[in-house]
């Protein structure tokens, strides 16, 4: 394990990248944007859990076969890709009809689109750039001298998810509180959808683009 002042170290380095804007927050203010503050929470709790799944993974080894297999790396990266695009695509879809018609669909979409935790899940599991950045992060930080490795990678990588959850839940917050009220702005709805479907369709296109 590292000794304090390390912690002390990772955990400043740690909440910088948390905040910085990524893939993460990104999907999650997209989806804040769209569906308010509860689908927001819901979908940063998705991430959350499906982080938690990559650093399960990586401290069994799991994740080591993304990093050494290209088939793999992009086997699991066109499909995340695919579903990000999927989200998004039909983010934009909802804008056919009058706003009455939206607002219908809208109601009724906790029934048709399942869980935003769900969503949130599989969105952050098939992204195999979480799994390289443990990778080459949390190892800066594990001593084998020091007691056992899976322990401290499992430590570090679970407080490193704990923390970007934290930023993720603020922009739900924030972010959802915005989109709640231009739900019931029907000039702004347009807006917001296609604001919100674009944004994921670009996550999508950017993994869909990135290297091993």
């Amino acid at each position: 394990m590292p000794d304090l002042s390390e912690w002390w170290i990772f955990l400043g380095t740690a909440t910088l990248i948390a905040v910085a804007p990524g893939p993460g927050i990104l999907y999650v203010l997209a989806r804040s944007l769209h569906g308010g503050r509860a689908e927001g929470v819901r979908s940063a709790l998705g991430t959350f859990l499906g982080a938690a799944v990559h650093v399960l993974a990586a401290t069994i080894g799991l994740s080591a076969l993304l990093a050494t297999s290209a088939l793999a790396f992009t086997v699991v990266k066109f499909l995340g890709a695919a579903y990000l695009i999927y989200l998004g695509a039909r983010t934009l879809w909802e804008l056919r009809g009058a706003p009455a018609e939206q607002a219908e669909q809208r109601a009724a979409a906790p029934k048709q689109r399942g869980s935003a935790v769900t969503q949130g899940l599989v969105t952050e599991v098939l992204n195999p750039k979480t799994a390289m950045f443990f990778l080459a992060f949390i190892p800066q930080f594990v001593h084998p001298e020091r007691g056992s490795q899976s322990i401290a990678f499992l430590a570090l990588g679970l407080a490193f998810v704990v923390l970007a959850s934290t930023a993720d839940l603020l922009v739900a917050v924030f972010a959802g509180s915005l989109g709640t009220w231009i739900a019931n702005n029907p000039r702004w709805q347009r807006r917001q959808h296609a604001a919100s479907g674009t944004t994921l369709i670009g996550l999508g296109g950017a993994l869909a683009l990135s290297q091993q």
